[in-house]
């Protein structure tokens, strides 16, 4: 999961996946927190679910790593039928543009304090 003072998540070695999900948000809030935090709890039961890392700047642009194990894993998460629902409503409601992107980590390095 992710450490809860920093936001980083606490990874294994590589390899592993990297599900990046960039969107822009739009004016309407209504439900959109509940949401999202139910989102990354239903996530990190999943199988395959290493950790999250996820971000959002006052001009609505927010970036939200999901890590994880394997591509099955992801299609697993995809096909979710309560995710299926959040990303429906995400269209209609809450992003004004959203691009994912998947990519395979074969290395991964830095430093804590």
């Amino acid at each position: 999961m992710s450490d809860p003072t920093t936001g980083i998540a606490d990874l294994p070695a590589p390899p592993f996946y990297a599900v990046i999900f960039t969107s822009v948000r739009t004016q309407v809030d209504e439900g959109y927190a509940e949401m999202a935090d139910k989102m990354v709890a239903l996530a990190a039961q999943q199988p395959g679910f290493l950790g999250v890392e996820s971000v959002r700047a006052d001009n609505g642009l927010g970036i939200t790593v999901s890590y994880w194990q394997d591509e099955a894993s992801i299609k697993g998460w995809r096909q979710h039928a309560e995710h299926q629902l959040a990303i429906q409503k995400g269209h209609q409601q809450w992003y004004e543009a959203a691009f994912t992107r998947v990519a395979k980590v074969e290395r991964a390095y830095g430093f804590g304090k």
